[in-house]
């Protein structure tokens, strides 16, 4: 690593991450990209008006939607951490609406799930996440699912993979052959 990689390696390690993983092990490469990515990801992860569970589903959400084996490891470990059942990770898994969830993070799982499939919702599931969540968190969500989206991006177009030992909880899409 030069010294811009190794400041901001540093900076992500010593931080509320503890390690380096994932899609900065990628963004890493361009020190100033992955000190930016880490603050943005730092700040939608850590600090919205979102509760844990509700960040955790919407990242699960496009984790699925995205196809991303690994961002789907990474964060069903984290949702488990934050009382998120295994019956709607496994709904979740299957893309499923589960029928258990509150209805605040039923809101949130739409909206995720409605943003990932057609790049916007419609106006009856935005009136309803801006009355359930209000608008600094529906504009917080809507950043969080984006961010997970170029998070799924990097994983996938750079093949990061999963720890040794861990299997997909399904495929990579499939890539062309030239």
């Amino acid at each position: 690593m030069d010294p811009a990689q190794r400041r901001v390696y540093d900076k992500i390690v010593g931080g509320r991450r503890g390690k380096i993983q994932g899609p900065l092990r990628a963004a890493l490469h361009s020190a100033e990209l992955a000190d930016r990515w880490q603050a943005l990801g730092e700040l939608l992860r850590y600090n919205t008006a979102l509760t844990p569970r509700q960040s955790e589903l919407a990242i699960l959400v496009t984790g699925r939607a995205c196809r991303s084996p690994f961002e789907w490891y990474a964060h069903k470990s984290e949702a488990e951490k934050v009382g998120i059942s295994p019956v709607v990770i496994e709904a979740l898994l299957a893309e499923i609406l589960p029928s258990s969830l509150l209805e605040d993070e039923a809101v949130v799982v739409q909206y995720a799930r409605e943003l990932n499939a057609t790049n916007s919702v419609s106006d009856g599931t935005h009136a309803r996440a801006l009355a359930c969540l209000g608008t600094r968190a529906l504009v917080e969500l809507t950043a969080l699912v984006g961010y997970y989206t170029m998070v799924a991006m990097m994983l996938n177009a750079q093949e990061i993979p999963l720890p040794e030992g861990e299997t997909p909880a399904f495929p990579l899409p499939q890539k062309d052959s030239p």
